[in-house]
């Protein structure tokens, strides 16, 4: 039976992207929920002419991690199943959408995976980004009995019934980190769906300190280590495995 699903949206400064994002999501969903998470760009007056989405707004930039966490409040409210959550900045095909849902139907977590298989045309990745993904996703899998090929990846879709029994707090972008381990603990099931690679041109910020390689690795070993010491200790004994069928 088909569940009713929601696409959200975390937007901070993307005025240069969202109207042509936005054309394109409108195509494969029929509800939509932009978080504007403190845009100083005029992508909020850009927002206010799309009468067909809903858009939350943050004050003030609270960070990727708080912009989902609002858009999972949104769907708990409003009575959706299922949400998938896409990324703003043009690097995720609004079209894998419908995909995402479907795969959701009988599992707790879809995430998408931009090294599980080679699409043509794929991007190279930056070579510092790459390495901290291999190696904090080499980490979660071996603390967490996990079977990830792709640690960060903003597309996903999620049970709505699942989210509820979490309690995140990471605000930042170290929120997957957090959302890895909860699940794990929980035993949610969790699969992963094969998305293109796509860099962009531009360069793009993870904000202050964090654009230093180094920091911002320290910065996820520091949240890794928090999150698992929340739900008990090291949880290599949580997870004999996680992995769904297949992945």
């Amino acid at each position: 039976m088909s569940q009713r699903w929601l696409t959200a949206l975390p937007v901070y400064n993307e005025a240069q992207h969202v109207d042509r994002v936005l054309a394109e999501v409108r195509r494969y969903s029929n509800d939509i929920l932009v978080v504007d998470d403190g845009s100083t760009d005029g992508t909020a007056e850009l927002l206010a002419r799309h009468s067909d989405i809903q858009v939350f707004t943050h004050v003030v930039n609270r960070g990727y991690g708080a912009a989902l966490f609002s858009a999972f409040e949104y769907a708990m409210q409003n009575n959706y199943e299922i949400v998938v959550t896409i990324d703003c900045d043009g690097q995720h095909e609004p079209q894998r959408i419908p995909a995402f849902a479907a795969a959701c139907q009988d599992v707790d977590i879809v995430s998408g995976s931009r090294y599980l298989k080679q699409f043509e045309g794929d991007s190279e990745p930056p070579a510092q980004r790459r390495r901290i993904n291999v190696q904090v996703t080499a980490e979660l899998n071996r603390r967490l009995g996990l079977c990830l090929t792709d640690a960060f990846c903003g597309f996903k879709a999620y049970r709505v019934d699942a989210m509820r029994s979490l309690q995140m707090t990471e605000n930042g972008y170290a929120m997957p980190l957090e959302l890895w381990v909860q699940a794990a603990h929980a035993n949610l099931r969790i699969i992963e769906l094969p998305v293109p690679l796509v860099y962009l041109e531009e360069k793009r910020s993870f904000g202050g300190v964090l654009d230093d390689a180094a920091t911002r690795l320290e910065y996820y070993h520091l949240v890794l280590d928090r999150s698992i010491a929340a739900v008990g200790g090291d949880s290599e004994r949580l997870a004999l495995s996680n992995c769904a069928d297949g992945v």
